[in-house]
């Protein structure tokens, strides 16, 4: 019998809206059972961008990339404070359809959280919080992962998922957290997954609204651009 993880890594950008709402439910989790999560980045910017474009690193400013700078330069400091950032940055694109991405806004919400708003600054002033983001995104790159969420465990597996649009609470929530630990029971099943129906389809555009309204970037995804300032999309 596999032993339940008491702990697990948890890789997010916090521009993914699945990844956030994955967040949602393992906070969930947590308060049910006492779950040590450890917060650790992934940037889809990087995975899945464009040959001969910057990296997020050579820019001055990178939507989701710096914002996990700063998460960075909170960690270090205290993983709380990580913790509330990711929260209410979130949620502030998320729920509220914001613009976390935008500096101004980021350093009010770092106010909100308790922290000095100059700790955006800080980060982008300081090379070494690159490579803290660097690092944790080459874990999943290595592991064979392509996104988030990504969930480490102590045991050395990790699994892309669960995805999740409509988070579950108390019971539900311990329930599904049984459901995804107990794949680590059977570590040569490889995917499983929910064909997408019509109304399906629907429940996760209504769940996505507030994030589409905060977009204000075109988006790279397995070969098709979308920007959604226009509704478009045309494959790269």
């Amino acid at each position: 019998m596999t032993t339940k993880p008491s702990e697990v890594d948890f890789h997010f950008d916090p521009m993914c809206p699945f990844a956030y709402h994955t967040s949602r439910w393992i906070r969930e989790v947590r308060a049910h059972t006492g779950l040590t999560v450890n917060w650790r980045f992934f940037s889809l910017e990087e995975v899945n961008r464009f040959e001969g474009k910057k990296h997020p690193w050579e820019r001055s400013w990178s939507y989701g990339w710096s914002q996990m700078r700063v998460a960075a330069l909170l960690r270090r400091r205290d993983p709380a404070l990580l913790d509330a950032w990711y929260a209410r940055v979130g949620r502030e694109l998320h729920l509220d359809g914001g613009r976390p991405h935008d500096p101004a806004t980021a350093r009010r919400l770092l106010a909100e959280i308790g922290a000095d708003p100059a700790t955006l600054d800080e980060a982008l002033a300081d090379p070494s919080t690159h490579d803290d983001v660097r690092i944790d995104h080459q874990r999943v790159i290595d592991a064979g992962g392509f996104g988030v969420p990504t969930l480490f465990f102590p045991d050395g597996q990790c699994l892309f998922g669960p995805v999740l649009v409509d988070p579950p609470v108390g019971e539900a929530a311990v329930r599904l957290w049984d459901v995804v630990t107990g794949m680590l029971a059977f570590p040569h099943v490889y995917e499983l997954q929910r064909p997408k129906a019509e109304r399906d389809e629907r429940a996760i555009a209504d769940a996505l609204a507030p994030y589409l309204r905060g977009r204000d970037w075109v988006s790279v995804n397995r070969g098709q651009v979308i920007d959604f300032r226009t509704g478009q999309e045309t494959t790269s």
